[in-house]
């Protein structure tokens, strides 16, 4: 950082990431994750939308009699959002059934009274939580334009669904979360921190979870095939290279020798399955739009070429002029109330006549558009990665690119019920281990609550904001963990509470193999984990431990759903010593020099022995 950039009373240091790099904020993104830390405590403290037992039992008896059956993990996400507290939040990895779970509670709200709203930050993901789940949605922008002119406020008996709630960054969040609170209103957050990243500044949906517990949802019903399943789950487990060695193994990630042979393939196989099967839902996924262009134009070709298209019309589109003709696939690219249509929505040119075109619309809707006062459209065959997430179809096809990372990947390899099918170029990635480490590449995002709250003025501690960044104390000085906030409402459920455990012990864990101080943020989960535990068996905690410290692969199962090994290791120790075993956790200090003493030095890359090159 520059020096007078550093020098700036505006400047605020925080301290050292995981990776031992300096970290600053500003004093207004200070304030702003201040102010969303308050507004989410006031909202988890508040019990004011609780469902009655009745409800709750007519709305899971409705579901049924639709044929839906909730799975042990969505019932106890279903008991979770249900639940009295004012803020809720679910983790699910991609295909859980996060939505179907959603439309029971929707059923059970209204039974109770209350009116629930669902939002987004995208279009296309609002219109697939309305899809999933009959929540009438819209984007979060759109109802912040409401509530700026007084339209459609928030009040006490309102239920604020927010969907792929990972991509909302920290302002917008602590916005919409200032507004509920002072409307006694409910918020439940849903999502996936290991998907695509905010892209405005901050991590909100992870730290918050991190702070107020959540529901997590970890079956995958999604992909048809139990392997898949498996990889999905690893993709969401930060195992990317494992994940792309069983579809490598499987035939479905293929080298090509240039960028162009790659877009070929995608373009190859894409086509292969509309001549085959034409009423395969399908998708083409690549990361930049360049590579969605190139796609598209690929895709018009073929068709073409099959006479599948009629006469071209130029249209003056809002990305500039675009050929289109009847049987093009169009995506609309901008959310139009009048027609119904998201910017992601997908449709097939059915007529075009000067000026106008009509389209039929994948959910079989079918609109006119005026193409005078609505031109951002394009070609539809490819799409980017980022308007994916929340998409479903049958068959995806990936083209990697260096742009990548492990957040990217584990979206683009998600969509799928039946097949996946990864094309990328030795030009691009020479050898199979640069193509793991390219769409491995870790990207979280990280917020000043990660690094503590000392800035808080509850707590006494100021920040001088005369002196220089430099000279300012860490974020840790002085820091002490809190003992508020328990990981989740009265009632544990021990599965869970030992899968956090078991995550929280694997992150510090990695930090002290690779010689860097345990974070604040995952000594904090750590105690939650353990009070959650200890609060269900006295002493569990520490068993658990001992348990993780001679046989650490438990708690990678454990992250990736699995915990009854480590709870029945755990549990036989703590009989062992009389049940109670010592309260509490050593501090941070102490464990981190602790962590991980017993384990082996690491190993080559997982995935690396399932088919990949060494």
């Amino acid at each position: 950082m520059l020096k007078p950039l550093r020098g700036s009373a505006e400047i605020v240091r925080l301290g050292r990431d995981g990776k031992g790099h300096e970290r600053f904020t500003s004093r207004e993104m200070l304030g702003v994750e201040q102010r969303l830390e308050s507004s989410a405590q006031a909202l988890a403290e508040r019990r004011g939308h609780g469902v009655s037992e009745l409800a709750q039992t007519r709305a899971d008896c409705s579901a049924q009699a639709r044929g839906l059956d909730l799975s042990e993990q969505q019932r106890d996400a279903f008991g979770h959002v249900t639940g009295p507290r004012d803020l809720s939040i679910v983790i699910g990895y991609a295909g859980t059934g996060k939505s179907a779970m959603l439309g029971v509670a929707k059923d059970a709200w209204e039974a109770q009274g209350y009116q629930v709203r669902g939002a987004a930050l995208s279009g296309m993901a609002a219109e697939n939580l309305e899809g999933g789940s009959a929540i009438a949605s819209r984007t979060l922008a759109s109802w912040e334009h409401a509530w700026a002119r007084g339209r459609d406020r928030l009040g006490s008996r309102d239920v604020l669904v927010i969907d792929e709630a990972g991509l909302v960054g920290s302002r917008q969040m602590e916005r919409i979360l200032g507004k509920a609170e002072a409307a006694g209103a409910k918020v439940v957050l849903v999502g996936d921190a290991e998907q695509l990243q905010a892209i405005e500044a901050g991590a909100a949906f992870r730290a918050l979870a991190e702070r107020h517990g959540a529901a997590e949802l970890t079956d995958i019903r999604r992909q048809q095939v139990g392997w898949q399943r498996d990889a999905t789950r690893h993709l969401a487990t930060e195992r990317t290279a494992e994940a792309l060695g069983a579809y490598k193994v499987a035939g479905l990630v293929r080298d090509h020798a240039t960028p162009d042979d790659a877009r070929q393939a995608v373009v190859a196989g894409w086509d292969a399955v509309r001549r085959e099967a034409p009423a395969t839902s399908q998708v083409m996924l690549a990361y930049t739009r360049d590579d969605v262009a190139a796609l598209n134009g690929l895709a018009r070709a073929r068709m073409r070429e099959a006479g599948a298209l009629g006469p071209e019309q130029t249209v003056a589109a809002a990305r500039g002029e675009r050929a289109f003709a009847a049987g093009d696939r169009v995506m609309f690219l901008r959310n139009e109330r009048s027609l119904g249509v998201k910017n992601g929505s997908l449709g097939e040119v059915s007529g075009l006549r000067p000026g106008a075109m009509s389209v039929r619309l994948d959910d079989g809707r079918r609109v006119d558009v005026d193409l005078k006062t609505y031109a951002d459209l394009d070609h539809g065959y490819a799409t980017t990665i980022h308007k994916s997430q929340g998409v479903t179809v049958n068959r995806t096809h990936v083209l990697a690119s260096a742009h990548m990372d492990r957040h990217a990947t584990y979206v683009a390899m998600s969509r799928h019920r039946q097949d996946a099918v990864l094309h990328y170029d030795r030009e691009s990635f020479p050898t199979d281990r640069r193509l793991i480490q390219n769409l491995g590449r870790e990207r979280v995002k990280d917020t000043t609550l990660d690094y503590a709250t000392q800035f808080s003025g509850r707590r006494g501690i100021g920040v001088d904001p005369h002196a220089p960044a430099a000279d300012r104390p860490g974020m840790f000085t002085g820091f002490r963990p809190s003992d508020r906030m328990p990981l989740s409402e009265p009632g544990v459920n021990l599965s869970a509470a030992a899968q956090a455990y078991g995550r929280a012990w694997a992150d510090a864990d990695r930090m002290s193999d690779l010689g860097l101080p345990v974070l604040e943020h995952q000594t904090q989960a750590l105690e939650r984990a353990a009070r959650a535990l200890d609060a269900v068996r006295p002493g569990l905690s520490e068993a658990m431990e001992r348990r993780l410290r001679a046989e650490p692969h438990l708690a990678d199962q454990a992250r990736r759903g699995d915990a009854r090994a480590l709870l029945r290791g755990a549990e036989q120790d703590r009989l062992s010593l009389g049940g109670e075993g010592k309260a509490g956790l050593r501090q941070g200090p102490e464990r981190e020099l602790s962590l991980g003493q017993e384990r082996p030095p690491p190993t080559r890359a997982r995935g690396l022995d399932r088919g990949w090159e060494r």
